[in-house]
């Protein structure tokens, strides 16, 4: 059986030659019987019909995608994937790229993927480094995120403690809802210890 999938994430994807419609044309062209479609972004890993998919597939199927990051975030989580895939005897058909399966070409072409992931990953360390250097040479660098100001944590709390919601409250403050979560918990623990 042959399987094709296609995601977009954005309405901007629809405009940009990544639509559903485009990528089920090229996964019929590629000889897909049933294609699965999704709308989820890519930094999201829950994506239940893709999941649904991945248990599905069996030894003698054939996987097909337009193009690598249409079900995988990086390189390297495309390679694990696809290697997953194979070892159960499924063969990957990604368009942009080719036909992988078990065969030497295929083995090649995942080699040379692995190590484009790899070096990607290197590449990120070594500008985020380069980007903390420069940083810590400004007069005034401070690591990591600025802090709440005890005056805008108090405003923050008596604005939860009226019943504002975090969003609410976040969309206020400029403040995200994570760091709000923080805090209150932070200041519960400090009311608990003081007893």
């Amino acid at each position: 059986m042959i399987y094709g999938y296609a995601r977009v994430s954005t309405s901007a994807q629809a405009k940009d030659g990544n639509s559903l419609e485009d990528q089920k044309q090229k996964l019929i062209a590629a000889g897909a019987s049933e294609i699965i479609e999704e709308h989820y972004t890519g930094t999201t890993t829950n994506r239940p019909e893709f999941s649904k998919l991945i248990d599905k597939l069996q030894d003698g199927d054939t996987l097909v995608v337009t193009k690598l990051d249409r079900f995988a975030r990086s390189a390297g989580q495309g390679v694990q994937l696809i290697q997953e895939l194979i070892g159960r005897g499924v063969s990957v058909n990604v368009l942009n790229m080719g036909l992988m399966d078990n065969k030497p070409a295929s083995k090649l072409m995942i080699t040379m993927m692995l190590a484009f992931a790899e070096f990607e990953r290197d590449m990120i360390v070594e500008r985020t480094q380069e980007g903390k250097r420069i940083a810590k040479g400004r007069s005034g660098f401070k690591e990591g995120r600025p802090r709440l100001s005890k005056t805008q944590t108090d405003y923050a709390m008596e604005l939860l403690a009226r019943g504002m919601s975090y969003k609410e409250v976040s969309e206020k403050l400029g403040i995200s809802k994570s760091t709000l979560v923080r805090r209150r918990r932070e200041r519960k623990a400090l009311e608990s210890a003081r007893g």
